[in-house]
């Protein structure tokens, strides 16, 4: 089989995408990759705990490998790391680089340049599937995942902390896509069929903050005065 690494965001596509590989014998996931905010111990974006994260690794049953980043990297920077990083993996020999995107073209062009600069190719088991139908099928294979980060924009912070179930399909207002793949929020998988067993924690406090628009040639930053509405996001963090 080809060796691949999938990948891990903590989340529900990450999971999905996971389990379709493994529905076929065309891949080998032979390891997880994941960015993680180095100042916080957090996986970017999601701001999933190191533990946690750690524990789902331990759970699937792979190796992980983390590429550190800190909160307020350049554009130019994450791709520097990035690159570093994935060509370890690249002579490890490893060849292919599975994710879970869906439906945003922009983003698969970015991957797939950045991933042949080092002579990676992109697998996208979940491209262009129906994102109601995906969601669906991943509660009716038995995934069990929270809502971590919503983007206040369009979901407030009742929605951040919730199950992923058919109602909570229900609820979601018509303009944030089934799956958030426009980024509308992010989750963390506990349970599931690629799991050896559930991982524990509890839930903690919600915290709102707010991330500045990043101007040319500076870096990324946030701040937790409410300022930016547009740039919002809700976390619920995980214990």
């Amino acid at each position: 089989m080809k060796k691949a690494y999938l990948n891990w965001s903590s989340g529900k596509d990450a999971a999905l995408s996971f389990y379709k590989i493994q529905q076929k014998s065309e891949f080998e996931i032979a390891t997880l990759f994941t960015s993680v905010n180095s100042d916080v111990n957090r996986i970017s974006m999601h701001g999933v705990r190191l533990e946690l994260l750690e524990a789902q690794a331990k759970s699937i049953g792979l190796p992980l490998q983390v590429a550190e980043l800190s909160g307020n990297v350049s554009m130019k920077t994450y791709n520097e790391v990035m690159q570093t990083e994935t060509t370890k993996l690249k002579n490890e020999g490893i060849d292919f680089a599975v994710f879970g995107d869906i439906f945003l073209e922009d983003l698969k062009e970015y991957r797939d340049q950045q991933l042949s600069e080092i002579g990676l190719s992109g697998v996208y088991p979940l491209w262009k599937k129906d994102t109601k139908k995906l969601v669906e099928d991943f509660i009716e294979l038995g995934f069990k995942a929270i809502v971590v980060c919503t983007n206040a924009e369009y979901l407030d912070e009742t929605f951040c902390g919730r199950i992923i179930d058919h109602q909570f399909l229900k609820d979601l207002p018509e303009d944030v896509d089934p799956c958030g793949e426009n980024g509308e929020f992010h989750t963390f998988v506990y349970d599931g069929p690629i799991f050896s067993e559930a991982i524990k924690f509890e839930i903690g406090e919600k915290v709102h903050r707010i991330y500045q628009k990043e101007e040319e040639g500076e870096d990324n930053c946030f701040t937790d005065e409410d300022t930016n509405w547009d740039t919002g996001f809700w976390y619920c963090d995980l214990i």
